[in-house]
């Protein structure tokens, strides 16, 4: 069954069998945030709050990425790379640190990703991935080491937009950036293609077929009915018609059955004693081979197919990746599919999918609005979702296996944004925006989410520490489990310190606490005007 996955795509295919994917198509984050910001001024009219940046993802070098980077040549290796690939790829990642440190951030993160990747790709599988000029270049030298030079299909240059320069608005120093590229590796020698032929518009066909027989049909003549000496005699093509024999011992080009059937069909210029020619119909012309220069798929426009991702591609040129590079059947894997344009696409052609997001609100709209509203699909029936904890079992689960990622579904799950570092985090895990009257900002309520047994009345102090340095209106504590009545009393004693905020006569608790199974029965942090993702429900706000 077609499947959407909430989590972290490295994670998802720890579970996935080897060799079990037909096509990749994925389009990492690199600036996301355009997509979180585009979601929040459309729904709420108001610019964001520079703290926003903070929890998206931005690329820097801490203490997980240094890891990793450390242990990349153990992961080359154990991938089956000669050490001579480990010993290169250590001496880059070691040169990029000094030189372009986002980068390098970007291509290690990207790198622990797409070693797993190669390992769940068929033998005649293909992997397209899509990118912009900031990271093109380095994320070539990135897939040559994965897949292998001798695997680099195409680097496909999609024109998405009409260019604007980047520089000062009176002087531009650069030229126009309109476009994105797409790299397509396959995983070996043998592997799935369908060409792709582009059908003409009318003007260039009346360029092209120039001639109009005395049937009406527009052709050209181009084509020779005689064989060249160079492509070597064939005896059964050397025969003499209508008087006329080939002068090379080539022979013609079709043997004399065919040529009877042609002539009868005036496919044939007879030109008296020079080589006669073949006409070409318009009527049998298929388009032109597809090149890897992509002009005719415009970007995303208007309201029909857009969902508010400023980076969302077209259902069109999902496309005609997938069916170049896939069958009837075959399984398609986006391991960040954000709004889910491959899915869709996978679908309307006959694909089966599996969509792998690790935001909550990106799942969420694309069961709602893509799978349910535009394609008509029905959960357990049509596709599954997992990896999102339906029961406090599930919660408990996904705190065993990964607390960061819990912390993450926690903060989302009540409308929150995450913060994408995993260190130390000043007791803030998220973030939650509200409007509030007569500010021109968002407000917001900060989140410590404690996914452990024993959660301390300390953790309440503090969180009133970070809710005093961190200028926020309102602070949230999540906790797995309930208190008991004396340890709620205690930390709800210690909560009330922290007063109320006043608005318009409304009081609402500058210090509020949330249990997983509160919010999976529906609960929500009580606010001014939550600011949310589009496509997401109202949330219930706790009673009383």
């Amino acid at each position: 069954m077609n499947r959407l996955y909430y989590g972290d795509c490295l994670t998802i295919m720890q579970e996935m069998p080897l060799g079990s994917v037909d096509l990749i198509y994925l389009d990492p984050p690199f600036n996301s945030q355009r997509d979180y910001n585009g979601i929040y001024k459309t729904e709420t009219g108001k610019p964001l709050p520079d703290q926003i940046d903070a929890f998206c993802d931005a690329w820097t070098i801490d203490t997980e990425t240094e890891r990793a980077i450390r242990h990349m040549p153990i992961l080359m290796r154990e991938a089956g790379f000669d050490d001579e690939v480990a010993e290169f790829w250590r001496i880059w990642l070691n040169a990029l640190r000094k030189t372009n440190p986002k980068i390098l951030a970007y291509l290690t993160y990207m790198t622990q990703r797409l070693l797993p990747m190669r390992g769940v790709l068929k033998p005649t599988g293909s992997i397209w991935l899509h990118c912009d000029d900031e990271a093109v270049h380095y994320i070539k030298v990135m897939m040559d080491g994965i897949f292998g030079h001798a695997n680099f299909r195409d680097e496909v240059v999609w024109q998405r937009a009409a260019g604007r320069a980047k520089g000062s608005q009176h002087e531009a120093r650069t030229f126009g950036r309109d476009v994105d590229y797409i790299l397509h590796y396959s995983r070996g020698r043998e592997y799935t293609h369908h060409g792709i032929k582009l059908k003409l518009s009318d003007e260039e066909m009346t360029e092209k077929f120039t001639h109009v027989d005395e049937h009406g049909r527009r052709y050209n003549t181009d084509v020779p009915i005689f064989r060249q000496p160079s492509m070597g005699a064939r005896p059964n093509l050397c025969y003499t018609y209508k008087g006329v024999t080939n002068p090379h011992p080539s022979g013609w080009r079709v043997s004399r059955e065919r040529l009877e059937k042609m002539d009868a069909n005036g496919e044939i210029i007879w030109r008296g004693g020079k080589r006669p020619l073949r006409k070409s119909f318009a009527g049998n012309y298929a388009g032109k081979p597809l090149g890897n220069l992509w002009t005719d798929i415009p970007n995303v426009t208007g309201k029909g197919e857009r969902m508010g991702y400023d980076t969302q591609k077209p259902v069109a040129l999902l496309k005609r990746i997938i069916s170049a590079s896939s069958n009837l059947g075959d399984v398609v894997f986006d391991p960040f599919c954000g709004c889910a344009t491959t899915v869709e696409a996978a679908h309307r052609l006959g694909r089966r999918w599996i969509g792998v997001d690790i935001a909550i609100h990106a799942v969420k709209r694309v069961a709602s609005v893509r799978l349910r509203d535009r394609l008509g699909l029905v959960e357990g029936v049509d596709f599954e979702i997992e990896g999102v904890p339906r029961n406090l079992e599930g919660a408990r689960d996904l705190w065993e296996r990964d607390k960061y990622h819990f912390q993450k579904w926690a903060v989302e799950q009540v409308d929150g944004f995450v913060t994408t570092k995993k260190g130390s985090d000043g007791g803030i895990d998220g973030r939650l925006y509200f409007d509030l009257p007569g500010e021109h900002n968002l407000q917001s309520m900060v989140i410590e989410v404690k996914g452990g047994a024993n959660v301390g009345i300390g953790v309440v102090r503090d969180l009133r520490g970070v809710l005093e340095r961190e200028t926020a209106q309102i602070a949230g504590l999540i906790v797995m489990d309930d208190l008991g009545d004396r340890k709620t009393r205690n930390f709800a004693a210690e909560m009330a310190r922290a007063g109320d905020l006043d608005v318009h006569g409304v009081q609402y608790a500058r210090i509020q606490m949330l249990t997983v199974q509160d919010i999976l029965d529906g609960a929500r942090f009580k606010t001014p005007s939550v600011a949310r993702g589009k496509g997401l429900a109202e949330p219930k706000l706790p009673l009383g």
